[in-house]
This record gives C-alpha cells, sequence and structure tokens, in this order.
C-alpha cells in the first residue's frame, strides 16, 4: 500500500498528493501534525529512506534554529526531537512497500510507483 505522509498546509505535500490522485492508484493519506508518528514509526521511515536521520529534519523551521542548530545530537536524539515536534519532519514522504522518497522536487514520487 502506497502512504503520503502529509501535511496540508504544505504546497509540495498538495503537490506529492495530487500527483498521487492522478496516477488513481489506492494510497493512505497520514496527517502526521494530527497523529504525531511514533519513534519506532519515525525510524522505519528513515530505514526505507535509507537516510541519517539528520536528513529527515526541516532545518530552517524555527523549532529547530531555536532548540537544536550548532549543538551536536545524535541520531537518537533528532528522532526524539522529529517525535516531539513533527513540523520538523521533512514533507511530503511517500512509501510503497519497501521504498520510499522525499518528495522534493515531486517528480521524486514517481521513482517509486
Amino acid at each position: 500500500m502506497i502512504k503520503i505522509y502529509h501535511n496540508p498546509r504544505c504546497s509540495k505535500s498538495r503537490q506529492g498528493l495530487q500527483l498521487l490522485e492522478d496516477t488513481n492508484q489506492e494510497f493512505e493519506i497520514i496527517k502526521y501534525l494530527d497523529n504525531p508518528l511514533s519513534i519506532k514509526e519515525i525510524r522505519e521511515i528513515i530505514t526505507t529512506l535509507n537516510i541519517k536521520p539528520i536528513e529527515l529534519v526541516r532545518k530552517n523551521e524555527a523549532i529547530w534554529k531555536d532548540n537544536y542548530k550548532n549543538k551536536t545530537l545524535t541520531d537518537n536524539q533528532i528522532i526524539e526531537a522529529l517525535q516531539a515536534h513533527p513540523k520538523l519532519i521533512e514533507r511530503p514522504i511517500v512509501t510503497n512497500k519497501n521504498l520510499a522518497v522525499i518528495g522534493r522536487p515531486t517528480e521524486q514520487i514517481k521513482t517509486i510507483l
């Protein structure tokens, strides 16, 4: 099942959702700001994306700049920050079985459909 981790307020996330809708495939929308992801779910996404936790962080968010920027953080601490502040998670993330991409640019999503 295809999943999109979606923030309706984000234009890139809305573009990613539109791309999925245009494919006429079934998919699940996960509004991770309304229902924050667990530490386990974040770890699974990072593993599927095959990235380091810091690569999932939106570093221009005020929360990051005010609380975490210029600090030496472990991967676990970064994951805990993502869980505590879901707004820090890059978006959109689209998963399809054992594949995943961050949909920036939106065309990246096509690579796993």
